[in-house]
């Protein structure tokens, strides 16, 4: 081999990356011992020493975040919830308030995201939006703490869960969007939405909805949930399904907006009139909803607030600093898809 060894020649002999060299030549947990043995021993047989300069230039402070987005079904192809986008402008001004340049990268659920930000040191901590199927992702999450990355989420927020989690109160947010319908007389509400362990957030809003009814003595009917994703397609084939099964309903609890304004379209499609027929309630606020016909009452996250605890949150991480999970208030936004005027 003709001139000084580097990292780019070990991960080819090795046939790893040359981010896994690196992980293994400084004793990352994240490598397994077998992969790291191997690795060493070309270094040697190379006479590869590590540029401690170099490591150490890596390690200082890029005075830069990284927010990672990551892949959702949308209509207009762009992969990004929409109430990620609103919440975008909020993590961008604060970022700037306190010093900080925004990196800004979309991220497949199936790429090496986890681990290609730890070792690149492109940025000092990172944020995280979105997740899709939370089962899977929580083993990112582990090992991200594992490998002692400066990272904060937007999600699910519980103790006992890894790492540092930012989130919306889900379950009051059910709570207050069925009371609400009930209070409009609406008594049969069906909720469209995975309610399952994969989407805790969307479980804690059909919760929280059972929980309402339940205070009204009225028995939530298990036939009235529909599965569906995040999505305008799946709120939309999931309100037909609703629809076909021939069960009554006087009102539709979404788990999002853009679930809501699918399962909107359905309605119009069958001549169900909103709201007079079936009332409406989505969640997240996104701008989108009041544009729809009628204007769709929500619960509402608050972008401005989630943006300044993300970042506040993964800055005391970087300074070392405990960061306790938070649970922010969620807030009812009456417009007329609900019945109120």
């Amino acid at each position: 081999m003709a001139g000084k060894a580097t990292s780019f020649d070990i991960a080819q002999l090795a046939g790893v990356s040359q981010p896994t060299v690196s992980r293994a030549l400084r004793g990352s947990p994240s490598v397994s011992e077998q992969t790291r043995k191997r690795i060493e021993a070309i270094a040697q047989q190379l006479n590869y020493k590590v540029d401690k300069n170099a490591s150490n230039l890596r390690l200082q402070e890029t005075r830069t975040l990284a927010l990672l987005f990551f892949e959702d079904s949308t209509p207009d192809e762009t992969g990004i919830n929409p109430f990620f986008l609103s919440m975008l402008g909020s993590l961008t001004r604060t970022c700037a308030h306190r010093g900080y340049d925004l990196l800004i990268s979309f991220q497949q659920l199936s790429s090496n995201w986890h681990v290609d930000y730890e070792d690149s040191r492109k940025a000092d901590g990172i944020i995280l939006l979105g997740y899709g199927d939370y089962e899977l992702y929580r083993v990112k999450l582990e090992q991200l703490v594992e490998q002692g990355t400066h990272f904060v989420r937007w999600g699910f927020a519980q103790e006992g869960q890894p790492g540092t989690t930012i989130g919306c109160d889900n379950f009051r947010g059910g709570i207050d969007a069925a009371r609400h319908l009930m209070q409009h007389g609406r008594r049969k509400i069906a909720f469209i939405g995975d309610a399952s362990s994969h989407y805790p957030e969307f479980q804690d809003r059909y919760r929280g909805s059972c929980e309402a009814q339940g205070g009204e003595g009225i028995i939530a009917n298990p036939a009235l949930q529909i599965d569906a994703l995040n999505s305008q397609e799946a709120g939309y084939e999931a309100a037909n399904i609703l629809i076909s099964s021939g069960q009554e309903f006087d009102a539709i609890f979404a788990a999002s907006d853009t679930i809501a304004i699918g399962a909107m379209k359905a309605l119009r499609e069958h001549k169900i009139d909103i709201p007079r027929d079936v009332a409406i309630v989505g969640f997240d606020d996104i701008p989108a909803a009041s544009l729809t016909h009628p204007p769709l009452t929500t619960i509402q996250q608050n972008y401005k607030l989630a943006g300044e605890a993300l970042v506040d949150g993964v800055l005391k991480q970087i300074r070392n600093e405990p960061v306790p999970t938070a649970v922010l208030p969620a807030k009812l936004i009456v417009r007329q898809s609900c019945g109120s005027h």
